[in-house]
């Protein structure tokens, strides 16, 4: 891919305002270098030192997105060096219900909410629903690809241009804006393998009509999805790497708590034996006890989603003289997003296709047991839905509806001799309906268990069931009766005024003329998850118990940046911006300041550096989350300490006797103050001939007061230092500080002095940093008879990324094998090369992931590469066939003989969709040619 600064707009790009006259204003004596524009600039054979900027950027053009045979935005982004951070993947249990059919970009591994995502250089709405139930993030899964001109790539601290967010950098995703004739594009995929079939047509036209112009685009899509069950690696347990992993997943199991035994099942599971495609069999669990299981349930479920859809875009422009224009941008979207969560384990059901039994107001705060009065026992039972059971798996998927909508329209135009303006609105949303899977508890308790009998004197619910009734099939309608579709409507807006002047003249210097632009801007931000009332209760659905959140807060800013020539070959950049955002009774503000420079001591060499500062205003979510609930098996360090007063806190936690079950809430905190970070870059930019250029660059990132949820099991051992006036080292703690007169009020004991709950909420206390080197290298060979060659090159190499999550805490290294979450890559590049000759083409890209840990954290898995390919032909200059190859060689994750859990691979970097092929034809109504 080609990689380049934009001649300086990215920087002088107020808020991602065109700034037209500073876009081109460096002072030289080369008229043409001057006339340049961030589109020539793409393409160009000028020396790339005399174009970059201070600050690299990368920028991936429509064409070389089709030459790479990327097919969605998602697959752009995960292929750019730069993005090396952990995202979910579409298997990601967690992500897929607390985020269903959504997709996060993470630039330098610093967490999707740190990279700023625009569109045509305006701020979009996030995703309505928070990532991991805590933060908010841009969803890059509905952008239309086959409406992108290019998209331009910022990494470091940018927030003296942009504000908030870009602090791990900044992508723009550019949508085209002209266009001459009618273009009909058709691509047809599949899978070798099977699944995934898809379908895709894009339409975009333009028009001219005197002053008025403009272009309009149509994407359609249809994808199906791709089964677990329809890939080798992963199609039952028996793929699993340890004989734990191995074992049978749960369909049905009676245990008895009062002999803690599992008991057997009713005819040996003879009756179940039909479901499971015929799969379900008598099973023994590792301790020999008997359980109905079967090896396939856990792959039913989808490794990549089912998404139909459309998007609708225009880009508008009325030119009432030569100094003044109106213009809109306007993009409409609706996609269906349909995907199937995880489907249990050998030991416990899932929430959308299982059910134990489930009751708040009995006295086990794990709501699991219950007394069986027909054997005197206390008993817990569980039961798996089969796809037999429920009318098809399909029926069961998680549908999430994606709506939203994009407006931008204002003014722009030239007052005096050298100034350009822009005064803009821009209004942003993202509404979704989101539809999960749930039994209805009440109605499953009744339909296995028959009528409660009331309680027992210790508060457990009284049943007397039939126990053939657990290991007998359901029909599709008694499923029916006890299933649901649990509904939530989030939506996230954003609204935003400005005005944005520029000049390439503001006054001289002996080097040349100094420029300037400036904006102020006001903004509003909000949003609202608008849940399922019944998931907020304790005892609507067996499963968790889901919160609530709404908010909204103002913001304004006023920012300005100079470019000052210092003498013929050394040119600086200056830039500072104030944020102010108001919510409640608060009303926090950051200034922020960047500084680059440009040393050309000859034309074919570019010297640059820049330093910039950078903030994140806390997450909508972060702020204003109501109560979330998560059930935890916690320590009483307080009882155990006190009991056995030798013990250490990790004596009492290897011991498990002061265990109990806790229903934890999670909150906002809208005391929180804003993530700080600190961005320097250095390097160089080589073109020693007119076809050949690298660019080599050093980066650093530091992100101070980052938020961080708190650790309950911290609290828990701190409120137990409160109340013992000591740790368990023996230094003396007071009862009466601050710290302890928090976390003994977030520690919830009931009249006994048992732990019900613990109340933790996010705060700023987590530190980051990141550096390393970043290698882009182009060579263009052109020949008479062979045809023209171009060989692109990217390599990122990460030196060091650590965290500290708590003051106090040794700094974690995030590259570490032994890192306890997944570990980064130390190395991501790719590599690239298209041939075109005449009417034919083709192409070759190959994506290098560096090694990773593998699931134990005690070695490495290996290194790996997947090549896509790409063949083209143009039947006459409008109208072209291609044909692209992603995975050419049909490559499946390496294999980790510890990932014990499914999919037994890392589904963070990797996935088994194996080779995939596309046939597209693009047909060109009017205008130039292909």
């Amino acid at each position: 891919m080609r990689r380049h600064a934009m001649v300086r707009s990215i920087q002088l790009a107020l808020l991602g305002m065109a700034a037209p006259a500073m876009a081109l204003a460096q002072s030289t004596d080369n008229d043409q270098t001057k006339q340049l524009d961030t589109v020539q600039v793409t393409g160009s054979r000028i020396p790339r030192a005399q174009v970059e900027g201070p600050a690299p950027v990368t920028v991936v053009n429509a064409e070389q997105i089709k030459a790479a045979g990327f097919t969605s935005v998602p697959d752009v982004l995960r292929s750019l060096s730069q993005n090396n951070g952990y995202t979910q993947g579409q298997q990601n249990t967690t992500g897929a219900q607390s985020t269903p059919g959504a997709q996060a970009v993470d630039l330098r591994g610093l967490g999707p909410n740190h990279t700023l995502v625009l569109i045509n250089g305006r701020r979009v709405a996030d995703f309505p629903l928070p990532l991991n139930g805590k933060s908010n993030f841009t969803d890059i899964g509905n952008i239309p690809l086959g409406m992108i001109d290019r998209i331009e790539v910022l990494t470091g601290s940018a927030s003296a241009v942009y504000g908030s967010d870009a602090m791990a950098g900044v992508i723009n995703f550019i949508l085209k804006k002209s266009t001459d004739g009618t273009t009909i594009d058709y691509r047809y995929g599949d899978t070798s393998r099977g699944g995934g079939e898809s379908h895709d047509l894009t339409l975009t036209t333009g028009f001219e009509r005197g002053n008025f112009s403009g272009i309009v685009g149509v994407e359609l899509m249809d994808k199906r999805p791709v089964w677990g069950t329809q890939r080798k690696v992963q199609d039952s347990t028996l793929d699993g790497p340890t004989a734990r992993s191995r074992l049978p997943s749960l369909v049905a199991r009676r245990y008895d708590v009062d002999d803690d035994v599992a008991l057997d099942p009713e005819g040996d599971c003879a009756a179940l034996a039909g479901t499971n495609s015929g799969t379900t069999h008598l099973a023994e669990d590792r301790y020999g006890e008997p359980y109905c299981g079967s090896e396939r349930v856990t792959a039913q479920r989808t490794i990549n989603n089912q998404r139909k859809g459309a998007t609708a875009y225009g880009s508008f422009e009325y030119r009432f003289d030569d100094t003044l224009s109106w213009f809109a941008d306007v993009q409409l979207g609706r996609q269906e997003v349909k995907l199937m969560t995880g489907n249990g384990s050998p030991t416990a059901v899932s929430d959308n296709m299982g059910w134990e039994f489930h009751d708040p107001a009995s006295t086990d705060n794990n709501d699991k047991v219950f007394y069986n009065a027909g054997t005197g026992h206390y008993e817990i039972w569980q039961r798996q839905f089969s796809p037999e059971e429920v009318g098809g798996l399909k029926n069961r998927m998680n549908t999430t509806t994606q709506k939203t909508l994009s407006a931008t329209t204002g003014l722009k135009g030239m007052f005096g001799d050298a100034w350009n303006w822009e005064g803009a609105y821009n209004h942003s949303q993202y509404k979704a309906d989101v539809k999960m899977p749930r039994i209805r508890a009440d109605a499953a308790n009744r339909l296995f268990l028959g009528e409660r009998l009331g309680y027992d004197d210790d508060g457990y619910a009284i049943y007397n069931p039939d126990p053939e009734r657990l290991f007998k099939p359901l029909t599709p309608a008694e499923f029916a009766s006890i299933a649901a579709m649990s509904t939530f409507r989030p939506e996230a807006k954003n609204d935003n005024v400005s005005f944005t002047a520029d000049t390439s003249d503001l006054f001289s210097l002996p080097a040349g003329d100094v420029g300037f632009a400036g904006v102020v801007e006001y903004g509003r931000q909000s949003y609202a998850i608008h849940p399922d009332p019944l998931a907020l209760t304790a005892d609507a659905y067996y499963g968790p118990q889901y919160g609530d959140g709404s908010g909204s807060r103002n913001r304004w800013s006023a920012a300005g940046e100079l470019r000052v020539p210092v003498a013929s070959s050394l040119q600086a950049s200056l830039a500072g911006r104030y944020d102010r955002y108001s919510f409640g009774n608060r009303h926090p503000g950051k200034f922020t300041y960047s500084a680059g420079l440009e040393w050309r001591p000859f034309d074919t060499l570019l010297v640059r550096g820049s330093y910039g500062t950078g903030f994140r205003a806390p997450d909508m979510h972060y702020l204003f989350a109501g109560d979330d609930y998560y059930r935890k098996v916690s320590t009483d360090y307080y009882q155990c300490r006190q009991d056995e007063p030798g013990f250490s806190d990790g004596d009492c936690w290897d011991d498990g006797s002061w265990d109990s079950n806790t229903l934890d809430v999670y909150a906002g905190n809208k005391d929180l103050d804003v993530e700080t970070s600190k961005s320097f870059t250095a390097g160089f930019v080589w073109s020693p001939i007119a076809n050949f250029d690298l660019a080599v660059d050093y980066y650093k990132i530091k992100v101070m007061n980052q938020v961080q949820s708190q650790d309950r099991e911290i609290l828990r051992i701190t409120e137990a230092n409160c109340r013992l006036g000591k740790t368990d080292t023996g230094a003396t703690v007071d009862p009466s500080s601050p710290t302890c007169v928090d976390a003994m009020a977030r520690v919830i004991r009931d009249a006994g002095g048992t732990i019900t709950s613990v109340h933790f909420a996010p705060i700023n206390i987590a530190r980051e940093e990141t550096s390393g080197i970043d290698v882009a290298a182009n060579y263009r060979l052109q020949t008479a008879a062979a045809g023209d060659f171009s060989f692109t090159g990217t390599y990122t190499w990460a030196h060091r990324h650590t965290r500290q999550q708590y003051p106090g805490d040794p700094t974690e290294d995030m590259l570490s094998v032994t890192f306890s979450d997944t570990t980064l890559p130390r190395v991501k590049s790719n590599l690239g090369v298209t041939w075109d000759k005449g009417a034919w083409g083709a192409s070759l890209f190959g994506d290098y992931l560096g090694r990773v840990a593998n699931y134990d954290n005690d070695a490495w898995t290996e290194a790996t590469w997947r090549f896509n390919a790409g063949a083209r032909y143009d039947i006459n200059d409008h109208l072209r066939v291609s044909l692209s190859v992603n995975n050419l060689f049909d490559k499946m994750p390496p294999r980790d003989a510890t990932w014990a859990a499914y999919p037994y691979y890392n589904t963070s970097w990797f996935d088994a969709i194996g080779r995939s092929y596309f046939v597209q034809v693009t047909w060109k109504l009017g205008g130039k040619p292909l």
